[in-house]
């Protein structure tokens, strides 16, 4: 009992000191309920295995949220943050990432079909076994890195 006492003490104050993290309870419900959340705090939050077709999640704060194995075809992640996202086996055809933050994003054997990602920020990003059909991402950097370097001119 003395021993059980004394690791409840010990374990309490890690738990007050820790700082929470994750996605507003309401914003998650919000999208839940509605499919939209433009500008919500979903950062952390467990959206794995989510259908998420066609939501709008605009300006959404998604760093080291949880997507993976989730259907966003159609979904509009404009000007969102997926820093460190996990969406790995995503399905995102005709996802919307104009001007979106991937940085060090997990996209492996994700599904990316005319996938808009102009403007994006898509630094470190995993794109292993992904299917990238139509859409404007490469290993190596951007095109305009290579342009000038192009054999034969």
């Amino acid at each position: 009992m003395l021993l059980r006492s004394v690791l409840l003490a010990l374990a309490l104050p890690v738990f007050v000191l820790s700082p929470v993290q994750g996605a507003s309870e309401a914003d998650v419900q919000r999208l839940e309920v509605t499919g939209a959340c433009p500008d919500c705090d979903l950062s952390g939050a467990d959206l794995s295995t989510s259908h998420l077709i066609g939501a709008d999640l605009r300006g959404a704060n998604l760093q080291g949220a949880n997507l993976s194995d989730s259907n966003l075809e159609g979904a509009d992640l404009t000007s969102a943050d997926l820093t460190g996202a996990d969406l790995s086996g995503a399905f995102l055809t005709n996802a919307v990432f104009q001007s979106a933050i991937l940085d060090g994003a997990d996209l492996s054997s994700s599904v990316l079909h005319f996938t808009d990602v102009s403007d994006a920020s898509l630094e470190n990003i995993d794109i292993a076994d992904a299917q990238v059909i139509g859409t404007p991402i490469s290993v190596g950097g951007p095109y305009e890195d290579y342009e000038d370097n192009v054999v034969g001119e």
